[in-house]
Formats: structure tokens, sequence, C-alpha cells
């Protein structure tokens, strides 16, 4: 067995365990709960929460309410797979405080095996029967919806889990019509819950009009996971390997932790095409196989180094459907409860959304992966709050790009964008801040969370205060995602640039309805808020300082053209120069300047002063084959502009020969 390396870490958060997120009141509510509780009266709720923080029931305790008190008849809980219903089976809320208990019965557990046709039957039948309360998969909702009016809904409050399943676009999300159809054609009442603070894709959860009808509860990461009692701390971070995964994942795999491994899908360039024999090399890799449990399918490996027991599920092999439905029965119903019953769990597409083992500590991810909401509810597996669970971990184990394949450019993108995800987490993960104008020397603030930051623009209407309240995460998403701003983070860009041309125009395209005095605020939040979450603040006395670009700047003398003069993203940058060979570097850096940036008008003219100033300090033009890529940079700018200069001189000596004509 290799010695275990530690991950390059971009993220490392420690938090204050106040336990105010797992504590409870007098009716048994934890504070996210609360929260929820007290917008009730609420017809549609968006409730916004990481995984663990106790959503399920928060819709319980709501939609209890909304029955026995605001003249509801049946509560229809719609979950995206059948293992998820667990989380909203029968519960004795009284026992903790409550006014009543939730109770689902047998047969109104559409989460339970059965035919399609039959649970469709069944919700039919539990709509004009006299019972209140169901529960069943997306898919049965959509199903019975086909044979359903609007109408049918009256008097129904409809909770939809993992929310983030909706769409917009009505061609591909039939879950997202159905729910605009139930919302013009019913009185219904809603409660969308999410764990995930992206969407996922291009396409909005919601239309802008129909989100607009949704009273939303956020209860962010940090406020989950400061207010923890076991969990202190949380690492996110990346090792890269060559050649397969399968001869570096000792080298990360450590075996004295709880784990979760997130093979590569098939269709990846990581994956070796044989999911079943990468399963055998990474038990090779712990040491030789004892017995499989026939009851369970767990698999006991004696481990190479110890000689102790490694209890092993593997969900990936999908061969025998009995086994692997034997091995999800143990795990929910035992190794949820029970320490020692599993240690490393292998899977594919599963133990993700809504997976429940409280104990896991690492989650380790092989490939990168394009969707932020996989890596968020990836990572939620591992931040649940356990006894002697102190530090949770997630590791991308990712290829790093080898000059002799053909792939590179491809490879290099994926770096850079799973680095880049790691950044946006770091922002979803830290302390949220508020922030304000400093009118004058000595406007300091003495508000906990508030910053005051001289030439700030406060939001100013309505529109832009929603945007900063509910959206600024998924907009950081759309500007991570872009690929010139991949590049923009990775230092070839400056960050003028970045700051003043690119975000303001992936904000435009995102809100065209924006005026350019909007787009201005919402920049300056997005700008602020990033650099101030990525930067270290350090108390000295009476005093406390935060470093941004290699420099610590006292908080009370904050500015906006400092800030804008800070990349928000940078570090990608940085944690790649650390992290590799100087070779594998040199590769990366010379994709980067290979991949021409095409430039718009705005964005050439916008460095059009960096320009001039970087001749005069450095008296002569700058080189397009330097190996520095603003100087690089520069030149590509300065040949746009001459070749605008010359196509616009064209067009006039044409127009002046018609018109002398």
């Amino acid at each position: 067995m290799n010695a275990i390396k530690k991950p390059i870490n971009i993220v490392d958060v420690t938090y204050a365990q106040t336990k105010a997120s797992v504590n409870t009141d007098e009716l048994g509510m934890r504070e996210m709960q609360q929260r929820v509780f007290a917008k009730r009266d609420a017809q549609h709720l968006l409730v916004k929460a990481p995984p663990a923080s106790g959503k399920s029931r928060a819709l319980m305790f709501v939609a209890l309410d909304k029955l026995y008190n605001q003249g509801r008849r049946k509560v229809i809980v719609a979950v995206p797979e059948r293992s998820i219903g667990a989380s909203f089976s029968s519960t004795a809320l009284s026992k903790y405080g409550f006014f009543a208990d939730w109770e689902i019965k047998p047969e109104h557990n559409l989460c339970d095996a059965g035919s399609s046709a039959g649970k469709v039957d069944a919700f039919i039948q539990f709509l004009e029967g006299p019972d209140a309360t169901l529960v069943c998969t997306h898919a049965t909702l959509r199903f019975a919806f086909e044979r359903l009016a609007p109408e049918s809904f009256n008097g129904t409050v409809l909770a939809i889990d993992e929310f983030h399943h909706v769409s917009a676009d009505i061609e591909s999300s039939r879950l997202g019509a159905l729910l605009r159809d139930v919302m013009n054609g019913s009185d219904v009442h809603i409660v969308a819950m999410t764990g995930s603070y992206f969407r996922g894709d291009s396409v909005p959860v919601l239309s802008p009009e129909d989100e607009a009808k949704f009273t939303p509860v956020t209860f962010n990461y940090y406020d989950q996971l400061n207010g923890y009692e076991h969990l202190h701390s949380l690492g996110i971070g990346h090792h890269f390997y060559q050649g397969r995964y399968t001869d570096a994942i000792g080298e990360v795999l450590d075996l004295d932790k709880k784990t979760i491994v997130h093979i590569p899908n098939v269709n990846s360039g990581e994956s070796t095409k044989d999911k079943l024999e990468e399963i055998g090399h990474i038990i090779d890799v712990i040491g030789h196989v004892e017995e499989t449990d026939p009851d369970t399918g767990i698999i006991s490996v004696r481990r190479q180094d110890t000689g102790t027991i490694v209890r092993v599920a593997d969900l990936v092999d999908d061969t025998d459907q009995k086994k692997r439905g034997d091995t999800l029965h143990y795990l929910a119903h035992t190794a949820s409860k029970n320490c020692d019953a599993v240690d490393i769990i292998i899977a594919l597409g599963m133990a993700k959304e809504g997976f429940d083992w409280p104990f896991a500590e690492h989650a380790l991810t092989v490939g990168y992966r394009a969707s932020l909401t996989e890596v968020i509810q990836i990572i939620g597996r591992v931040t649940r709050d356990s006894p002697g669970k102190s530090h949770a971990q997630f590791t991308n184990l990712i290829a790093e790009p080898d000059a002799s394949q053909g792939e590179v450019k491809v490879s290099v993108n994926n770096m850079l964008k799973a680095i880049t995800a790691s950044l946006l987490m770091e922002q979803v993960l830290a302390q949220n801040f508020t922030f304000k104008t400093k009118k004058f020397d000595g406007d300091d603030s003495a508000v906990p969370g508030q910053l005051k930051i001289k030439g700030f623009k406060e939001p100013s209407t309505a529109r832009v205060k929603q945007i900063v309240e509910t959206d600024l995460n998924d907009l950081k998403a759309t500007i991570l995602q872009d690929d010139t701003f991949a590049r923009a983070a990775a230092g070839s860009v400056d960050a003028e640039t970045t700051n003043k041309v690119l975000i303001p125009k992936i904000i435009r395209e995102k809100y065209p309805d924006l005026t350019e005095a909007q787009v201005e605020e919402v920049r300056q939040q997005v700008v602020v808020d990033s650099v101030i979450k990525n930067g270290e603040v350090r108390t000295v006395g009476d005093k406390r300082f935060i470093k941004m670009a290699e420099k610590f700047v006292n908080i009370d003398e904050l500015n906006i053209n400092l800030i804008d003069s800070v990349n928000p993203f940078q570090r990608a940058f940085e944690v790649i120069s650390k992290s590799v060979t100087p070779s594998v570097l040199r590769i990366i850096q010379d994709q980067i300047t290979a991949t021409r940036v095409e430039f718009t008008e705005e964005e050439a003219l916008a460095l059009v002063p960096r320009i001039k100033n970087w001749i005069k300090v450095n008296d002569r033009k700058p080189d397009p084959r330097a190996e520095d890529p603003t100087e690089k940079r520069y030149a590509d700018a300065l040949l746009w502009l001459q070749r605008a200069k010359q196509k616009l001189e064209a067009q006039k000596r044409a127009t002046e020969m018609v018109e002398s004509e």
C-alpha cells in the first residue's frame, strides 16, 4: 500500500461548533426549521438548505399546520427516487413538543415496490379518498397528472423534494410543465425544497414570473456547518495523477476513514471502460477478499498493511439486481445507524443525492464532474454531523494533461473547471457578508457580518436586491463555467478585464432586463463578495486586515477600486502551479496561450489604457509571441484594434466613393 498523500486543498474551513443548527426549540424544531415554519402562511415556499439540515422535517411541520390551521385537505410529497421516500416516513413529532404527528399509511407510501400503473391508480384513489398524506416519486406524480386535470389539486399541498430537478424548459422537463399547469389551474400550495445551491445546467428552475410567486427561505452552508456539535473542519481539494486512476487511487484512499468512492462514468476519459475490473483494482489496493456476506453483499477485505478487516459495499456491480437491492437495504437500515457496519462504499451513479450515511468522512471522486449540483450533493454526503467525526474531506482525483495524448485541450479544460468549481464551493461554504457604502472616514460598521466600502454601489431596485439575495451563487456558477472566464481564472487575463469586461458581459447575457446601472450594481456585488470570501482575515489588536493579491489591507480602508484590482478567482492557477510538475504546468500554460480569445470591441477598448501604460514602461509594443500571457493578450488586443481601424477606414472610403458617384 502506498503512503497516503494529503490532497492539495483549495478550501480549508474551520467552524465554531456552536450547536445552533442542531439544537431544538420547545416544538422540536432546529434553527432552519424555525425559519421555514415562520413563513408557513405563504402559498408557495422555496426552501434552499444544505443536506442534513432537516428539510424533510421542516416540510412535515409546515404541511401539518396547513392541514390543521390553513384549510388544506391533502399533502402530496414527491421525491426524485424511491430510496429518498424513507426521509418522509411516519414521525412522532408530538414526542418533541409539536401539536401533531406526521403519519403515512403503508398504502400511501408509493415509494415501495410495485408497478407504475398500480401506483398511479393508488395516487388517484388517494385524491378521491379521506386520507391526508401521501409520498410518491416525481415519476408517479407525472404519470398521475396525465390522467388528471389541474383543478384536481385544489385543496392540496404539493411538496417537491430536490427541486433542482424541475426546469423552466417545458420541452425537456415534464415536471416543470406540470408545476406551471397546477399553479395556474388550481389553488394548490407548493413547498419546494432543494439541497443544491446550483441549478445544474444553464436552464433556470423557474421562469422569473413563476419564481416571483415563491417566498424564499435560505439557510446557507455556513449557518449549517458552523452550528454543528461534532464536525469542526472541512477540506476540499485535488490530487493529480498520470496514467490510469486505478494505479493512483491508493495514494489518496485512506483506509482509516469512512469513505465513499465515486468512480468515473464509463463514457468519460478517466474510465477504463470496464467498471467491474476497476472495482477489482480498488479492492486489490485495499487487500485480499476474505468473504462476501450472502445476505447483505458486504465484502470483507483484509488490509495489506495492518491485517484488519475493511467492510466494502459495492454499488457499481449491477449484474445481480437482488444482491444490489440487499446491499442498499442494509446500507439504509443498518449502516446508517451502526458505525461499524461498513467502511468503504464504492459507487458510480448512486450514493449521491439523498443518500444518508452520517459516518462518512471522505468523499473520493474520480474525474471532473461537469454538474455543480452533483459536486455539492457528493460533498453533502460527508458533511453530516456525527459523533467522532471532526473533519470532512472531499478529494477530486483528476488526470494531469499529457502532451503525448491527443486530448490535451480537454484535460486542461477539465482541470481548470474542476478547480474553479472548488473555488465556487468555497464561496458557498464561507460566511456571508452584507456590504454597504462607506460615506465618510470613520463611517465604520458595528454590525457583525457587515462591511462598509468606499465607492460601493448598493442595490437600488427590488430586482437587483432579489438577484443579490437569492441568485448570487447561481450567477457565480454561470461566470465560472464560462470558457473565457476559466482562462481568466487561470491568470491569462488581467484583473481589470476580468472584473470590468468579462463579468458584466455575462451578467448582461443572464439578465437582459437590467439597465447598465443595475448591471454595475450586480457586478460590484459579485466581485466584492468573491474577493472578500477568498481573502484571509487576520485581527491585529483592534483592527482587522484582509489579504488581497498577496497584501494585507485594513478592512476599514476598503474601496471599490482596490477590490477591482484583484482577480477574484485567480487562486485557481496558484493551486495548479503548486501541485503539478513544471513540465505539466508548461503544457497547461501553452494550451491556455494557444487558445485564442476573441475580443469584443468593449473588451479591446477597455485594455487601451493598460496597453499604453505597458508601452510607456517597456518602451516597446507588446509581442504576440511573448511567453507572458498578459503581454500576449495586450498584443492580441492591439492587433484586433488595428484591424478594426483598417476595416472602419475601408468602409469609410467605400462610402465616400459611392457618394461621389
